[in-house]
């Protein structure tokens, strides 16, 4: 992936004076991953930082919301490959049609992200009789997780500010 073309479409879309608050945020807290993932750029710092922006004792609702903003965009821009005609693979973009998520707070200590819509031939594989996630699957209840965590930053003592869950109906994805 061509990380300074991202970054640098990124930075024109935050300063962009038509750009709504939502979209900025959101394409702020996309740059801050990709800075964070990128070498020789300056990091966002240890898990949680996306929520910074949040202020530090935002209710979790303003989270989910944030979170959920995180993965349209995810489903929506496409990242540009350093390579020609070399596509860069995106989990939450590249999942089936139908597969759909939703983000939502269980109480103020948990958030739980659902992925719906699974197609079976997709998501599980059968282990001699037994049914399992698929490795693709997991992949993606993997990315989302990161998202989550993203914003999940940890008091003095160490302690997660909330819980994050990725479940599918029927199955609990832990990480």
């Amino acid at each position: 992936m061509n990380s300074l073309a991202t970054i640098g479409r990124l930075r024109s879309l935050i300063e962009h004076p038509r750009t709504g608050a939502e979209e900025r945020d959101a394409a702020q807290r996309m740059l801050d991953r990709l800075l964070a993932k990128t070498p020789g750029t300056a990091g966002s710092g240890p898990s949680g930082a996306r929520r910074a922006g949040l202020g530090r004792h935002v209710r979790i609702d303003p989270i989910v919301d944030a979170i959920r903003t995180d993965i349209t965009l995810s489903r929506t821009v496409r990242p540009v490959s350093a390579v020609p005609g070399v596509a860069v693979r995106d989990l939450i973009r590249d999942a089936p049609d139908g597969v759909t998520f939703d983000v939502a707070a269980d109480g103020e200590c948990a958030i739980v992200v659902t992925i719906e819509g699974v197609p079976q031939s997709w998501g599980w594989v059968d282990d001699g009789g037994v049914e399992s996630v698929s490795p693709e699957l997991q992949a993606l209840a993997d990315r989302l997780a990161e998202v989550v965590n993203g914003y999940n930053d940890r008091g003095p003592d160490g302690t997660p500010r909330f819980f994050g869950r990725v479940r599918i109906p029927g199955h609990t994805l832990v990480w």
